[in-house]
């Protein structure tokens, strides 16, 4: 698995950044978009509460996708010409109805998204479910982590266990992630962690996930809301409570027994033809770069076992190579999607020459 912070890093790092985000409720036409002569965007927002924030790529993202400019010709735009991106953004933002919630943090603009995007923060997702998890036996914060999108949380529980061969052991864990900023559901999934090389694999069954849309937040007239940490909370602590529920389930016997013994199933699919190809196969299906191709492909021949199992731990096994951590645990979750494959889809895989 992918290292990351440790509990006690996270916790500062959530407490550090409540003090410095702040969220923005506002009509367009109450923001101008500014870029400089090196393509670096900034929103400028004319209220006591704003400011001029600089725009972090995915935000650039959203900003376009809600103007409706497609953003190859906004990025053209950003590092050609300057000055008509700006009058393109500026006269849309104008013409805009409604209100969009502008998320800022450390003076960035790190998100745009619709007034019916509805916040499950970071620090109070935390704070409901570490002491949920802590209660679990013996249980092990293996691995942290925010990123600018996502918050990661993935424990290990080792007294529920399973092997897969002697000397080979997995234990049932769980991962919960959020993204506060438009860039995915909070869900909690399964976790397979295999001892014998640190390995994490998320699965994807009885995953909860929430999406974060809800109720428009946007004022009857054009006055700006600032909504700070202390409002807003009160649907966020009534599906904490659902979370405890699924997390409890997420670590049953049963639901680990299932997922295990999916992964141990896989044991039994051999790699009959050319190895190098099966990874080709792998990286077109799932969008592998040539870089990952070959990490995956180098894991899958050091391991010696050339089956769908051994497949399945190359995929894991090189996610702790991968420096970004959102990326590694794409990886993490592409194991899971393996072992869920049916027999016709591993076919192509395992015949592949």
């Amino acid at each position: 698995m992918r290292n990351g912070r440790t509990l006690e890093e996270l916790a500062r790092e959530l407490t550090r950044q409540l003090e410095t985000k702040k969220d923005l409720v506002l009509p367009p036409s109450a923001m101008r978009h500014e870029t400089d002569g090196q393509g670096e965007t900034r929103l400028v927002i004319d209220h006591p509460d704003g400011g001029r924030f600089a725009v972090t790529e995915l935000a650039r993202r959203q900003l376009a996708g809600k103007l409706n400019i497609p953003y190859a010709y906004f990025e053209r735009m950003r590092t050609e010409q300057q000055d008509l991106l700006d009058r393109n953004v500026n006269t849309w933002l104008q013409c805009d109805e409604g209100h969009k919630m502008v998320r800022t943090l450390d003076g960035q603009a790190r998100a745009f998204l619709s007034d019916r995007y509805r916040r499950l923060d970071n620090y109070d997702l935390a704070n409901a479910v570490i002491p949920i998890l802590g209660g679990l036996p013996d249980v092990r914060f293996e691995s942290m982590e925010l990123t600018p999108t996502r918050m990661y949380i993935k424990v290990v529980v080792p007294p529920l266990a399973y092997t897969m061969a002697p000397g080979d052991i997995v234990q049932a864990g769980i991962a919960i992630t959020n993204s506060e900023v438009g860039h995915g559901t909070l869900s909690v999934q399964p976790l397979l962690y295999r001892v014998l090389c640190s390995n994490g694999l998320i699965v994807p069954e009885r995953a909860l996930r929430k999406t974060h849309i809800g109720r428009a937040l946007g004022a009857e007239d054009n006055a700006v809301q600032v909504y700070k940490e202390d409002t807003l909370l009160a649907d966020d602590r009534a599906f904490f409570l659902k979370v405890r529920d699924v997390i409890q389930d997420v670590v049953a016997e049963t639901t680990f027994l299932e997922a295990a013994r999916k992964m141990q199933r896989t044991q039994g699919i051999q790699l009959r033809g050319d190895p190098a190809k099966s990874v080709q196969v792998l990286a077109n299906r799932y969008e592998l770069s040539d870089g990952e191709r070959a990490g995956v492909l180098r894991h899958l021949v050091s391991g010696g076992e050339l089956s769908g199992y051994g497949l399945v731990n190359a995929v894991t096994h090189f996610s702790q190579e991968i420096p970004d951590y959102d990326r590694a645990t794409v990886f993490e979750e592409l194991g899971g999607k393996l072992i869920e494959l049916p027999a016709r889809e591993w076919e192509g895989l395992a015949a592949a020459s």
